[in-house]
């Protein structure tokens, strides 16, 4: 994990499902998700360990926050300085400005983490304003803030409703593209929804719904556990990026 700045916020540069020219940011998952349900999960920041919710799977990244606690921390230097150091909506606009990565063309904002109150939601919509080069997408539980500017929204910050929690009925009452977790590509098929491997369908333009393979390890016994068997024994072997350094799909 590379060193970050004091009073700058830390962004990521590709992962396992992520091409390289893909940043991301994030902060504490579950801490931070007011309207999580089906996928809640945080860790402990005392003992470090994960505690899950009621929900019928287990927050990927809130695993991720478990296993490694140089990024739990990193996430945790995020949420802080936004939360507590630049609360309002101007010293948050000046902070995600002044921290974006230089030459982004694309920003996964919160691969952990979710729009925590309106002003924070607020103040990325503005860093897209600002920011018209760069395409900004993500996924989200906090639906309750997206509706109440839902004509405010700039064409590069691109949105999908995460379904699994409080607020999925605002989904089907304001034709929200969303995004769902499927527990096998027949459920998919079923459900007449394409699977998003690779985030396309999240930082494209097409407004039609998809869906997502659950990932990560589940709770033991639980039907996401068992899916999950089910889909290692069929091949699935999780997020690989496959792609070439630096490539896109076209949006």
């Amino acid at each position: 994990m590379s060193v970050y700045a004091q009073d700058l916020l830390a962004f990521g540069n590709g992962n396992a499902k992520l091409p390289e020219g893909i940043y991301h940011f994030s902060l504490l998952s579950g801490h931070t998700c007011p309207g999580a349900l089906e996928c809640l999960a945080k860790v402990n920041l005392q003992t470090g360990k994960l505690v899950d919710g009621d929900g019928s799977f287990r927050c990927y990244s809130a695993m991720m926050e478990a296993a490694y606690p140089a990024l739990r921390k990193l996430r945790e230097h995020n949420t802080n300085l936004l939360r507590y150091k630049y609360p309002t909506f101007d010293g948050m606009v000046d902070l995600i400005g002044r921290s974006l990565p230089i030459h982004a063309r694309y920003i996964r904002v919160h691969i952990g983490g979710d729009f925590f109150n309106q002003v924070y939601f607020d103040a990325w919509l503005e860093t897209a304003r600002r920011n018209p080069s760069i395409i900004f997408y993500a996924y989200t539980k906090s639906l309750k803030y997206w509706v109440a500017r839902l004509n405010e929204i700039p064409d590069n910050f691109r949105l999908t409703a995460s379904r699994g929690g409080y607020w999925d009925h605002l989904i089907e009452q304001h034709g929200l593209r969303s995004a769902e977790v499927v527990f096998s590509e027949s459920e998919a098929n079923i459900k007449g929804l394409e699977i998003d491997h690779d985030d396309s369908h999240a930082y494209g333009n097409d407004p039609k719904s998809f869906a997502l393979l659950i990932h990560g390890s589940q709770k033991a016994g639980s039907p996401a556990s068992k899916a999950l068997s089910a889909l290692r024994k069929s091949g699935w072997t999780g997020y690989n990026n496959k792609k070439k350094k630096g490539e896109l799909l076209a949006v």
